[in-house]
């Protein structure tokens, strides 16, 4: 496929999933931008792209493991030189595992870690890259319940998770006097996702009351963060069903 650098800026979706990652590029790509989605295989992405080109919209899928350095150097050089300006950039990978402590795994923990945390952390440095040198550009990491307290069995993510708050805490306030607008969301909730359906019924059975997250809502709030005022700038937001605890 030949891509053609356009004057549209451009939206990176790292993780775009089934759920909020692909919510997230057909909301940017709605609004004129070009999305870039990427996951470990490309050939998942296939169908988001078909959403989006139906309506109109421009998006490239790209193969990447944002856990390796070398890849995402590469894609955010290639995306900046071959595609267009890079405005905004979303991580959404999870990593939502559950596992009791004595059965956590070295290896859980770390693939874990490499996937919530240190992969934000590569994408962040690289959103920075590109976005200092015009000092205008969104990046927002998507958290979770498990970023603000740990729960029974979910020491690996909520590790990671904590870290990936961390991150984006110090990035706001480098990159933020500099133009870059660092936001972390808090979502507090089930998400409407397969997996919540099967594994979940009882709670998915909430969702006609509006007890399940829709995943474009929460794009639509990632998109309203984007279009924010500089003088009126959000860090962190939360998100929850109105029948959530808290």
């Amino acid at each position: 496929m030949t891509i053609i650098k356009n004057s549209a800026p451009v939206a990176v979706v790292i993780g775009a999933g089934d759920a909020t990652g692909g919510a997230c590029a057909r909301r940017f790509a709605r609004e004129g931008f070009t999305v870039v989605a990427t996951r470990r295989n490309a050939d998942a992405l296939q169908a988001l792209l078909k959403d989006i080109e139906s309506e109109g919209g421009v998006a490239h899928a790209m193969a990447c493991d944002a856990r390796q350095e070398e890849a995402m150097v590469d894609l955010f050089k290639g995306i900046e030189r071959d595609i267009g300006c890079v405005e905004v950039v979303v991580f959404n990978i999870g990593g939502n595992v559950y596992f009791p402590i004595i059965e956590t795994t070295a290896q859980v923990y770390r693939k874990v870690w490499e996937m919530s945390a240190f992969a934000g952390f590569l994408t962040g440095r690289e959103a920075a890259k590109a976005m200092l040198p015009r000092k205008k550009g969104t990046i927002i990491f998507t958290g979770a319940t498990a970023s603000l307290r740990g729960a029974s069995g979910f020491s690996a993510f909520a590790s990671a998770k904590f870290a990936l708050r961390a991150l984006a805490q110090s990035m706001a306030r480098e990159l933020g006097p500099q133009g870059i607008h660092v936001a972390h969301s808090i979502i507090d909730g089930a998400i409407d996702t397969a997996f919540i359906r099967e594994i979940f019924p009882d709670k998915y059975a909430t969702k006609s009351e509006g007890g399940i997250i829709d995943p474009e809502h929460i794009a639509e709030q990632y998109w309203q963060i984007h279009c924010q005022a500089r003088d009126c700038w959000s860090h962190e937001f939360d998100l929850r069903p109105w029948m959530e605890t808290f």
